[in-house]
């Protein structure tokens, strides 16, 4: 028969308590003690009681917390991400403090790790320096409840806000489109959960065509970036670079820049395009095409066609970057009566041809195809939106001669003459960036195509 001891107190040698019983409560141990489990032990039913064993050694790198343990992370040397533990159970409890008060400069992400933070299926961040965050797991809708968050020190997702230009959606993503200028008004920068870059697309004005046999306008200068991860898949350009361009919320004065005018007969030659600005990027203006004296096209984003005999075309990627944001225009012919074509984003223009009595202009260089703004529609291959093609040469002939073509990406055709009276250049389609075609002799207007004006468009996550 088993042995029962009834008693309210034990106490020891000295008279504390040691362990008490008082209604429905039991005490164990005096103001003081210590209570301890025997090696091997373990205890069931207490819980935690909201706090954690801390690791005084600072994290330097990121890793995989434990329940139960809190954390100093020492950001200095960078960010690092608290990945949470994988199969939580209720009651796990993970404190997180900002070691060196670096948390500002590099984060601190928490990473879920498959569970909810407050509800929500998205990392956190801690972003303010010096600040701390403790995290219970409560259950699989709310996931980890955060129950200390000191001075409100930690960011779910967020996304840009920003207005400005004629704004397009296209799924996740919203598309501000500036055909002239205006402010790219950002209101909130978001942050990397959610979104804090934005694409872009920056085409300047493209350059004029010259007059009488002259050379075709090289196309306004053509910038694009193109980053999947933040701005969603898209077709870009072999031209595009994945250096998206963090924001802040402030105004982007935005510059779309006109196109040159073309040049009338008699002179001057064709006028350079003017350049498109938003934020850090430049897209120079597209040269002028040339007819007199100097007879070398202008430089620009990309070079206007030269002038016969076999004067060279203006060098494109003027001032240079990289990738490059344009070609140079092609050379005049040997012989008189022809230019040479306007460089396009991808494609040098070409060279005129032949001369008396049957000159060719040179075809303007191909433009760049992109769906940045797939809202833009369709205007080349592979249902491409086409931008900064170079305009054609213009060209004389008394029999099997021609014009150039204008570089797909809106160049302006050269004119040729005969047959027609009129030996006018084509103009470059607005806000695209393409060159104005050259004029051709004629008894007529003789004068170049004016460039096309350019364009920006702006691309990021909104949701």
């Amino acid at each position: 028969m088993a042995s029962t001891i009834k008693v309210n107190n034990i106490q020891n040698q000295c008279g504390a308590n040691i362990a008490n019983k008082c209604g429905s409560t039991v005490t164990l141990g005096a103001s003081g003690d210590t209570i301890t489990l025997a090696c091997g032990a373990s205890q069931t039913g207490f819980g935690r009681t909201g706090t954690v064993d801390w690791d005084t050694t600072a994290k330097t790198a990121s890793f995989t917390a434990v329940s139960g343990n809190g954390y100093f992370v020492n950001t200095t040397s960078g960010a690092i991400t608290v990945t949470l533990p994988a199969t939580p159970s209720a009651g796990d409890i993970v404190a997180i403090a900002d070691y060196a008060s670096t948390a500002n400069t590099n984060n601190i992400t928490v990473g879920r790790n498959s569970s909810n933070i407050n509800g929500s299926a998205s990392d956190i961040i801690i972003s303010a320096n010096g600040k701390s965050i403790t995290l219970v797991y409560v259950d699989g809708t709310q996931g980890w409840k955060i129950t200390d968050n000191a001075d409100q020190n930690t960011e779910g997702p967020a996304f840009i806000t920003a207005t400005g230009g004629t704004v397009t959606c296209c799924g996740d993503y919203k598309i501000h489109t500036f055909t002239s200028p205006g402010t790219f008004c950002v209101s909130s920068a978001g942050n990397p959960l959610g979104s804090s870059t934005v694409d872009y697309l920056v085409v300047a004005g493209g350059g004029g065509g010259s007059y009488d046999d002259g050379g075709g306008g090289g196309a306004g200068g053509y910038r694009e970036s193109y980053c999947s991860t933040t701005s969603g898949f898209y077709t870009a350009s072999p031209l595009a670079t994945c250096a998206s361009l963090s924001v802040t919320a402030t105004g982007y004065p935005i510059t779309v820049g006109a196109g040159g005018a073309g040049g009338p007969n008699g002179g001057p030659n064709g006028i350079n395009g003017s350049n498109s600005i938003f934020s850090t990027i430049t897209s120079a203006g597209g040269g002028g095409g040339v007819r007199s004296t100097p007879s070398v096209g202008n430089p620009g984003g990309s070079g206007g066609g030269g002038a016969p005999p076999a004067n060279s075309g203006g060098t494109g990627n003027t001032p240079p970057v990289s990738p490059p944001q344009g070609n140079n225009g092609g050379a005049g012919a040997p012989g008189p009566n022809a230019s040479g074509g306007g460089g396009g984003a991808t494609a040098a223009g070409a060279a005129g041809s032949g001369g008396a009595p049957s000159g060719c202009g040179g075809n303007g260089g191909a433009g760049a195809g992109t769906l940045i703004n797939p809202a833009t529609g369709e205007s080349g291959p592979g249902c491409l939106q086409y931008y900064a093609g170079g305009g054609g040469g213009g060209s004389f002939s008394e029999g099997g001669g021609s014009a150039g073509t204008g570089g797909i990406g809106g160049g302006g055709d050269g004119a040729v003459y005969p047959p027609t009276g009129c030996g006018q250049g084509e103009a470059g389609t607005a806000n695209t960036g393409g060159g104005g075609g050259g004029g051709a002799t004629s008894t007529g207007p003789r004068d170049g195509g004016a460039g096309g004006s350019g364009i920006v468009i702006i691309r990021y996550k909104y949701q």
